[in-house]
């Protein structure tokens, strides 16, 4: 935005801090938690990621939207996030499979977002107080009630004690054999799966459904509420907890024990990805909090602590495992080098496991793949008796 012209949008944080820039996208205002990003790519992926839902997002990286945007990378049929903050408003769109500008995409979403925004105080101010409540507001006129704008942000009920997987889960069942993409063909269907898995849509994305595929598996998606008895009398070889938003000891009131039973009364093998892996441990018996302003981002390198490897991963996440409370017979097995953070675990004596980065992200790009290779494994082990 230049020093010239009228800011049409206003970011207005809990504690009053302003800031002004130039709206694109929707007009009109929303309220949510602000958290950062650190990914240098991949904007659609994150606007569209359910896990985003009652968050806006900052973009650390200046250059979002010079890809613009298509079909073919949206997670999921909307963007689920609630807005965006960006340094430089975006450029025209250079990229030979761009099917429109973002801010068009945004707009025909219904999503706002403010560009000319100072984005390394914001992002020093998240890191150091914590991710602020906050409301954002698009107003071509540039006219502004501020003081209603604070008090907005300050209304907003924050992430947690909320439970947001039933506003993004499926409303009903359905199949799944689309693989991951592949030069020249795209996206071509499982035609030879091996396995059946079930996999519960607490926000999915459909990568891991597409990755889960190219590992040979027939997908069934289940509702983030599906029972037990729903998830067994598909008789599947395999269980799947996806990823998802929100406070995972709210999601855990109806999902934790769906899990119990299936680990009690089945040796089925279980493998869960991000709030799937905090409602794998919350069904084992751990905790888990909130964290200062999270992690969220495709640079964060995670140590496999059996192996020594380092992998270099996806997040996006707000709430941790407690690694202290851990049961006896569960396995820490990765942690964060940035904080040493909880990131995967496992059951000592069944193939029951689960992380909290997104192998399906690919920003290794293939550091993570073998866990969807591993979770084949143990269901071929298990039909093989």
């Amino acid at each position: 935005m230049s020093q010239t012209s009228r800011p049409t949008a206003c970011l207005a944080l809990a504690d009053g801090t302003l800031f002004y820039g130039r709206g694109f996208g929707a007009t009109g205002q929303a309220q949510a938690e602000l958290c950062f990003n650190t990914a240098m790519t991949g904007y659609q992926e994150i606007m569209t990621d359910p896990s985003y839902a009652g968050q806006i997002v900052t973009f650390t990286f200046p250059h979002v939207g010079n890809v613009g945007v298509n079909p073919d990378d949206d997670e999921t049929a909307d963007p689920v996030a609630a807005g965006m903050v960006v340094k430089w408003d975006p450029t025209e769109p250079s990229n030979w499979r761009a099917a429109e500008p973002l801010s068009d995409w945004l707009a025909r979403r219904g999503r706002i977002a403010i560009g000319g925004v100072d984005t390394r105080r914001l992002t020093r101010a998240i890191r150091q107080q914590g991710a602020p409540h906050v409301a954002l507001e698009h107003n071509p006129d540039g006219k502004f009630d501020v003081e209603a704008l604070v008090a907005r942000a300050r209304a907003f009920s924050g992430l947690e004690g909320l439970d947001l997987a039933k506003d993004v889960t499926c409303a009903q069942s359905y199949r799944w054999n689309e693989m991951r993409w592949a030069w020249p063909e795209g996206y071509a269907p499982q035609t030879e799966p091996k396995f059946k898995v079930v996999a519960v849509d607490y926000g999915a994305k459909r990568n891991i459904l597409r990755c889960l595929a190219s590992a040979g598996c027939d997908v069934t998606v289940l509702p983030a509420t599906a029972t037990a008895d729903d998830v067994l009398a598909h008789e599947p070889d395999g269980v799947f907890l996806s990823n998802g938003p929100g406070d995972p000891a709210a999601t855990g009131e109806y999902a934790v024990p769906m899990i119990r039973h299936v680990l009690d009364k089945t040796d089925l093998p279980v493998f869960g990805i991000c709030l799937g892996h905090q409602m794998l441990a919350l069904a084992l018996g751990a905790r888990t909090i909130k964290m200062n302003h999270g992690h969220h981002g495709a640079n964060h390198p995670v140590k496999d602590l059996e192996t020594g490897k380092v992998e270099i991963t996806s997040m996006n996440h707000g709430f941790a495992v407690d690694s202290q409370t851990l049961p006896e017979g569960v396995k820490e097995t990765h942690v964060s080098l940035f904080d040493g953070s909880n990131c995967g675990l496992r059951m000592a004596d069944r193939p029951v496991f689960s992380v909290q980065y997104h192998p399906e992200a690919s920003p290794g790009p293939q550091d993570s793949f073998y866990l969807f290779e591993r979770f084949a494994d143990s269901m071929a082990a298990r039909k093989a008796g």
